[in-house]
């Protein structure tokens, strides 16, 4: 018997459709993270372009809290509203990304300013953050597909996993963040 609280499916299934889509989008995203390092533009836009990093720790905080929030209604199965979190979960990590862009197009590479063990912590989590950020991104979106196909099953499977590494990503976002904000 179907659970009456489940949503009905967004997407029409098909697999092979998806996971083109899902690689493409991925291994894009990666190549303009990894070519940003190499891109400069030198523009005076009037105000402090490290204002997108403060976005970005905005944007990563609310995720993490959206994140919990997905988890806690899928746990009291209310599903619909599980799926309207995670979608704008999605959604903010797009304009994440678009602010990161424009961050690290923009803005100077910023250097951590303490020598000592609080250097070593801030660049484990960096490392860390920056790996499981651009491993996660086709896993998060193939639990999304699985969702919206209405294969629950493997969803629930795959978000087991992915759940804590994205809520990972968001949390250490943000203390990247205000570790390095000191020294723009």
């Amino acid at each position: 018997m179907k659970d009456m609280n489940l949503p009905e499916p967004s997407l029409t299934k098909n697999d092979k459709l998806a996971k083109r889509l899902i690689w493409t989008v991925s291994i894009v995203v990666f190549a303009v993270v990894v070519l940003l390092h190499e891109l400069k533009i030198k523009i005076d836009l009037g105000f402090d372009v490290h204002i997108f990093a403060k976005i970005n720790a905005i944007i990563n905080g609310t995720v993490a809290v959206l994140l919990v929030l997905g988890i806690y209604f899928v746990k009291s199965k209310r599903y619909v509203l599980h799926k309207k979190t995670m979608n704008l979960a999605i959604l903010l990590s797009l304009l994440f990304l678009l602010s990161y862009i424009a961050h690290h197009i923009l803005a100077d590479s910023t250097s951590f300013g303490k020598d000592g063990a609080i250097m070593y912590v801030y660049y484990i989590i960096l490392i860390s953050h920056i790996l499981l950020a651009g491993l996660s991104l086709p896993f998060i979106l193939f639990t999304a597909y699985r969702a919206s196909i209405s294969e629950f099953a493997a969803h629930k499977k795959m978000a087991k996993y992915v759940f804590p590494v994205w809520l990972y990503v968001a949390v250490t976002g943000v203390i990247v963040y205000l570790m390095i904000s000191p020294y723009y």
